[in-house]
């Protein structure tokens, strides 16, 4: 069954995947030591928090930088699949991620998925889910520039427009957990909700920082669109830098 039209001012969910809808990231940095370590080196924690939110390509020439004497496309692959293999034994929900998406699919608002990972391992995330949540998925194999460039966020919001040529910038919010993936997603100009996971961020007024998304309902959503904020006459601190550290 179609979910029900939306009439509220939320068109769309932009979601990050990886510590965002599920916790792979120690899936990931376990797959990166044994690569390295396969290859003689050694992965510490500080080079591992280097990845969370980045592109792939990026993380695979600092695997290569650590020893590991293999093409990008085959360190990509390699990773990929060992991820692939851990979420089918089990998939590590965040809290309130499921609970989210059903609330926004009842309510008729749209959800696209915005991931560097690629194709395979985001399917086996989204087929893992009780319903098609998502009409539209942009994975890392999918864009030229990974994130933090916003290409990923601007290319999901062109693509829900072909199907609603009247959503815009102002009706989308994002949801990310890394410094990446919350530069992507603001440099896009959507809305963004940062949550943090595994690397913390610094309070900024270019994004709303959220603890957790348990507890969270299309309505806070709702509150945070450009429209519901100059209604409410809110007003932002200065602007914090961005840090770069993997989605």
């Amino acid at each position: 069954m179609q979910p029900p039209a939306s009439s509220s001012p939320l068109k769309a969910v932009l979601w990050d995947m990886d510590g965002t809808i599920v916790d792979t990231e120690p899936y990931w940095i376990a797959a990166e030591r044994a690569l390295v370590e396969a290859h003689g080196g050694s992965w510490s924690h500080e080079q591992a928090m280097q990845l969370v939110g980045q592109a792939l390509t990026f993380s695979a020439g600092l695997l290569q930088k650590a020893g590991v004497r293999m093409e990008i496309r085959d360190i990509i692959d390699t990773l990929t699949a060992q991820v692939i293999n851990s979420v089918r034994q089990q998939v590590p929900w965040r809290p309130g991620a499921r609970e989210l998406l059903e609330e926004l699919h009842e309510a008729g608002v749209r959800c696209a998925l915005v991931t560097m990972s690629e194709g395979p391992l985001a399917r086996q995330v989204v087929d893992s889910l009780p319903r098609q949540y998502f009409e539209v998925l942009v994975t890392g194999d999918t864009v030229s520039r990974g994130k933090p460039h916003p290409e990923a966020y601007l290319t999901a919001v062109e693509r829900l427009q072909e199907t609603d040529p009247q959503l815009g910038i102002g009706d989308c919010v994002a949801l990310e957990d890394s410094a990446p993936g919350v530069a992507a997603a603001v440099a896009s100009g959507v809305t963004t909700v940062a949550v943090p996971h595994i690397v913390p961020l610094p309070k900024d007024n270019r994004y709303t920082l959220w603890e957790s998304l348990s507890g969270r309902s299309v309505a806070d959503l709702e509150a945070l669109l450009p429209t519901a904020a100059r209604q409410a006459g809110l007003k932002e601190e200065p602007a914090a830098a961005l840090g770069h550290s993997r989605d």
